[in-house]
């Protein structure tokens, strides 16, 4: 297997059992990720949870229970940008259509030049309604409104001021929105499952895609199709990101075995991902394991 293929990422997720009450040792976790050569650092996002876990559509049960501890990913991402030097920063996924436009391009803009330019912001729509309790976001159009939202958001950050929008839910006119990101093109990776929309929205103001739960298979077909989609747009296919989770397996005494774990990867990366992500909290069982197998995760990709 060629461990060059993909590179690699960290879920920081599972906090409560890890850092109990004292969740800034999140900051110490990710620079320990920095100095291990681990590509990319993602937070996932939910800024509430109701009790019906039961409708979680990704997998047989949702993997927490509802008081999981979840911090804000852009502001612990800011945080950590101020103790890493390499490592990327990402989300798994940012619940873009519960933020309103102006804010959204303003927080992911200011995160961007704070980390001078080590930001990879992964989007979706989110599962559960009960965190959709802004009448101006309704969890019936939340897709609609997170493509108005991050069009806008593009506007403002690519657009030479004053910028003017106008979308079915997001419009303005005429406004400054300083400063704009480091990166000249601030790349979005979606989420969702492969059906044609989000072949189109990757296409039109994506860069990249998070499949979860499909089979090297189904990813390489639905690579195959965004890439198409890129190439009908003018933009180059070779160009599109793919990062896809990895569950991690253990051995018989109970240690992250990372040849089984990551024995998958070479199959993946045929099938078009360039990256995988393990959960922090799947390979280290205290914080006490968290350098020695992050310095082992790190080694395996180096």
């Amino acid at each position: 297997m060629s461990q060059h293929r993909v590179k690699v990422a960290l879920t920081i997720s599972g906090l409560g059992r890890l850092f109990g009450g004292d969740l800034s040792r999140v900051i110490d976790a990710a620079q320990v990720a920095d100095a291990a050569g681990i590509h990319q650092l993602l937070l996932p996002d939910h800024l509430a949870m109701g009790p019906r876990l039961d409708r979680y559509p990704f997998a047989a049960k949702f993997p927490y229970p509802p008081e999981e501890p979840w911090l804000e990913p852009l502001t612990t991402l800011a945080a950590i940008s101020a103790v890493t030097r390499d490592i990327r920063l990402s989300t798994g996924v940012l619940i873009a259509p519960l933020r309103s436009a102006l804010l959204l391009a303003k927080s992911v803009a200011t995160l961007d030049v704070l980390s001078r330019g080590r930001l990879d912001l992964g989007i979706g729509i989110g599962w559960q309604a009960e965190e959709f309790v802004d009448s101006a976001s309704t969890f019936a159009h939340r897709a609609g409104r997170m493509d108005d939202v991050l069009r806008a958001c593009r506007r403002l950050w690519e657009q030479d001021p004053p910028v003017s929008f106008s979308s079915p839910s997001v419009e303005f006119a005429d406004l400054w929105s300083e400063p704009r990101p480091v990166q000249s093109r601030l790349p979005l990776w979606f989420g969702g499952g492969p059906q044609q929309e989000t072949v189109r929205r990757i296409a039109e103001l994506g860069d990249g895609w998070l499949p979860l739960g499909q089979t090297p298979d189904e990813i390489g077909a639905a690579v195959g199709r965004i890439r198409t989609a890129f190439t009908e747009c003018g933009r180059d296919s070779k160009e599109l990101a793919v990062r896809t989770t990895l569950g991690v397996v253990h051995s018989s005494g109970g240690t992250p075995d990372l040849d089984a774990t990551f024995a998958p990867c070479d199959e993946l990366a045929t099938a078009g991902v360039t990256m995988v992500s393990v959960t922090l909290g799947r390979l280290a069982e205290t914080q006490a394991d968290i350098e020695s197998v992050l310095g082992e995760v790190g080694a395996f990709f180096a």
